[in-house]
């Protein structure tokens, strides 16, 4: 199991996800502010650190570009929020982050969120780069608005293994851009539960109506989902 560094302003959401975590086997240190959670990621060098963005003195999206200059970005870092915005959220994936989760936090997208990160290396830090492309890859709890604020002309490439790499262009109005990336985005998941609608109801957190209407909408043709990835 991991030793979860959770740092929060808030007394009832650093104790209920520190119950949660610690049900599942993880050992948890708690941090209410940016000093503390600066003094416990040195001491602890823990697995995987829920980092608060709003917070009183050094907000965390600070803290998270504070790590990656000064190469501490040594564990992944889920980001949470009940007032970000989309911009945010791709604020934070550019300097790291893992993964964005929206408050109220679901049980189901917190253990998800926790065991994909666990999984991974953490993210290196930024570097310059000619080319200015921003790459989103297995970010399963980034918000899909948050992956179309990327100011325009940027591409935005949607990598998914193995299908081949698709491309949206940016320079167009965001409503077309986000219909596009969401259309790619359950395409994917379609394929990769071979169809099946409740599975996917569940991987994008959707009501099986709501995602029957939002299939329709976007024009997701669902007799050859089956055929995309290959299958």
């Amino acid at each position: 199991m991991a030793t979860i560094l959770v740092v929060d302003d808030e007394l009832g959401i650093r104790a209920l996800l520190s119950d949660i975590l610690t049900d599942e086997g993880h050992t948890v240190e708690l941090a209410e502010n940016a000093a503390q959670a600066r003094a416990l990621r040195e001491r602890l060098r823990p697995d995987l650190v829920l980092l608060d963005i709003w917070m009183p003195d050094v907000d965390g999206i600070t803290l998270l570009k504070e790590w990656a200059a000064t190469a501490q970005l040594t564990m992944p870092v889920i980001m949470m929020s009940g007032h970000g915005t989309i911009d945010t959220a791709v604020e934070a994936t550019k300097f790291g982050a893992m993964a964005f989760l929206e408050k109220p936090i679901t049980l189901q997208k917190l253990l998800r969120a926790v065991e994909q990160a666990l999984v991974k290396p953490a993210a290196p830090a930024p570097r310059p780069t000619p080319a200015p492309v921003v790459s989103l890859r297995n970010h399963a709890d980034l918000t899909i608005e948050a992956a179309m604020s990327v100011p325009a002309p940027l591409a935005l490439p949607i990598v998914h293994s193995p299908q081949p790499e698709q491309t949206f262009e940016l320079d167009r109005p965001l409503r077309e851009a986000r219909d596009a990336f969401e259309k790619a985005y359950f395409e994917f998941h379609l394929a990769r539960e071979n169809g099946s609608m409740t599975r996917v109801a569940e991987k994008t957190g959707l009501e099986r109506t709501h995602l029957y209407r939002k299939l329709k909408q976007l024009g997701v043709d669902l007799g050859r989902k089956k055929n995309m990835l290959g299958t």
